[in-house]
Order: C-alpha cells, then structure tokens, then sequence
C-alpha cells in the first residue's frame, strides 16, 4: 500500500475522533510505521502519540517519558485495554494534535494495562505517576476521546477560543486542498483496517 509519510493531524481532524480497531497483524510495514511515530513524536518534543494521531485507525500508541531518543525507554502498546482503576488526582495535559493548548484533567491515579508489543509479547502492568496519566491520554485517543473532553466546563470555556482557531486553519486547509475530505479520510481509513483489523 502506497503511504505519504506520517504526520501529526490537528484538531479538528476526523481521525481524531476515530473509534480504533484491533490490530491483526504485525508486519515489517507497520515496524517501520511505528520507527516513524517515534521520529514524529520526538520532533514535537512529546512524550506519546496515538495512531489516530497520524492519521491511522489502529489500537496503538508509543510512549517514551524521556522525549528523547536517546534517553528514557521506548514503549510500544498494542491493543491495550486499562483496568482496575485506583484513585484519583487532578494535572495538566497537553496534546500533539492541539498544540501550545493545556489544561486540568482528572484522571484516576493508578491503572492496569494489558497489551502486547511488536514482538507479540504479552504486557501486563501496574502504572503510576507519569506513565499511568500518559497511557490513559493515549488510549483516550483510540476511542476518538480528546483531553478537552474531559475538562471540566469552565476550564473548557477557557479553552474555547483556541479550540476555536484550530477549527478555522483547519477549514482553510480543507479550502485550499491541503486536507481530504471525509469521505477522502474514511476510504484511507477503511483500507488500512483491511490491512491490519
């Protein structure tokens, strides 16, 4: 399959709100997809990126807390499903596909996930801190869950004015031809979940 290289898509992309399908398959493609999502991710100084977030219907997100490739260690996670939520705290979050936007979300403290990586090896684990809060964002972004979603109304009133902006450059794009159309978006979609789901 012919494929552009990847890059971040802005709010308000379509794939962003994109429920996810389960991947089927590991290839060298998709090895090589993922090599880039790092590239991508630490171009943009982030911590994690979701494959929604480069314009892929897949369940997978990459995660390396150091945002560097050379420091910290690279976490793959497909198919990932959380459980056993524990507590609850309050932090800020920022977001590849909305950026320079930051607010408060509140998130439980400690989860479970279970997922596999790219050598179909099996990860079961008890995440707290930083890693807990950026693999509950990420996995947000493969049900087509934003973190603006689950800010509370004022912070997201607050927030409205960029949201806002984003929506308007994205329109411009679309104008100018620099975005497909959805049915563009969700033809693309659909042929890599015949690939991969």
């Amino acid at each position: 399959m012919d494929r552009k290289p990847l890059q971040v898509v802005y709010y308000p992309h379509p794939t962003l709100r994109h429920k996810s399908k389960p991947i089927k398959r590991v290839d060298a493609d998709l090895q090589r997809i993922i090599r880039e999502m790092f590239a991508l991710m630490y171009a943009s100084n982030g911590i994690g990126l979701a494959a929604n977030q480069v314009d892929l219907p897949l369940r997978l997100f990459v995660v390396n807390l150091a945002a560097s490739p050379n420091e910290g260690e690279e976490l793959v996670f497909l198919n990932p499903v959380l459980s056993q939520p524990k507590g609850n705290e309050e932090s800020e979050e920022g977001c590849l596909s909305l950026p320079q936007l930051y607010g408060p979300v509140r998130r439980p403290k400690q989860i479970t996930v279970h997922a596999y990586n790219l050598r179909g090896e099996e990860i079961r684990a008890t995440l707290d801190g930083m890693l807990s809060r950026v693999v509950q964002h990420e996995l947000d972004h493969l049900d087509g869950v934003l973190f603006t979603d689950r800010m509370k109304a004022t912070a997201l009133a607050e927030a409205q004015p960029v949201l806002d902006e984003f929506e308007r450059e994205f329109n411009y794009r679309r104008e100018r031809g620099e975005v497909p159309s959805d049915a563009q978006i969700a033809q693309q979609l659909q042929r890599w979940e015949e690939k991969y789901c």
